[in-house]
């Protein structure tokens, strides 16, 4: 044991689960996550909120650890807060609660933003053209320009992709696993959040559209309760006339209430947990839901 390397996305077990017009709305946000390791492994947790939203935090989302360890905090090269401890033998418990400020508004829309030819691209941004681990453009070039070749260029583009992402993977926890790629995630028609983002954001780059990985927070705000146990959620940015986009392939409607975690290539980049070494998932619970409506603490 301690030779491998183990990463968690945020995909829940269904065994895992324990115990401007707009209004301004607070969000309570938090989560209570425990892993069981057989020895001392090294983990890197991406669980922070996104430095882009910390000015809107009405209080830190300090993370919590049990037991007590030594912990060292970084920013990661895609801007992500990470932080590195030793999990020791047995159980480690991590959790943070935390109320945020939000717009109230849901995700911009703009049918006019347009898409830019390769060569007027930021540097920064052609990283987001490339193929990446779970977003194979090599194998998905000629599907996508057969779908998607004949579509207008820039946003309508990027919702026609939404579209056809939204229509063609059916929604399924029980068919989840972390090895599943965007061409997997195409063949078998079916999936989780991420799988969505990940067809999605392969199609995009195939259409020379620079598309990113995004997962946090997004809870029932605005729209009908979602039954099933929380868990955090993976969306993407396409970027369009200068800047970045929200879109969601999976919900493939503007939703309120996004609060960022971590961007990157894919889910590679952004897993919530990276242990170096394996581990058990004893506990998963998230919580997102407007402050006013916010049931007892989410951590006794």
């Amino acid at each position: 044991m301690g030779n491998g390397r183990e990463v968690f996305y945020g995909i829940m077990p269904a065994d895992a689960a324990c115990g401007g017009g707009a209004v301004r709305v607070k969000i309570h946000i938090g989560f209570d996550v425990a892993y069981e390791c057989a020895e001392p492994t090294p983990t890197i947790l991406m669980l922070s909120v996104h430095p882009s939203r910390a000015r809107d935090l009405l209080f830190p989302d300090h993370l919590r650890i049990e037991p007590q360890l030594q912990t060292a905090r970084y920013v990661d090269m895609f801007g992500n807060i990470c932080t590195r401890l030793v999990a020791p033998v047995g159980e480690t418990r991590v959790s943070t609660e935390a109320v945020i400020l939000d717009s109230g508004e849901p995700d911009p829309v703009a049918p006019e933003a347009a898409q830019l030819a390769v060569g007027k691209l930021p540097h920064d941004v052609l990283i987001y053209l490339m193929g990446s681990r779970y977003c194979e453009t090599d194998k998905l070039m000629n599907v996508a320009w057969s779908l998607f070749g004949e579509t207008p260029e820039g946003w309508p583009r990027v919702q026609a992709i939404c579209d056809f992402v939204h229509a063609h993977i059916k929604f399924d926890y029980m068919r989840a696993r972390f090895t599943k790629t965007a061409a997997d995630a195409y063949e078998e028609r079916c999936g989780v959040c991420r799988d969505f983002a990940h067809l999605a954001i392969a199609f995009c780059r195939c259409m020379n559209i620079p598309a990113r990985y995004c997962t946090g927070y997004l809870g029932d705000i605005g729209v009908p309760p979602d039954p099933a146990p929380m868990d955090f959620s993976a969306w993407f940015e396409a970027y369009l006339g200068g800047r970045w986009y929200v879109f969601d392939a999976r919900h493939n409607t503007p939703r309120i209430g996004r609060v960022l975690i971590a961007r990157g290539r894919d889910a590679t980049d952004v897993a919530i947990t990276t242990t170096f070494g394996p581990h058990i998932l004893k506990c998963f619970k998230v919580v997102t839901v407007e402050a006013e409506n916010s049931p007892a603490r989410l951590v006794a």
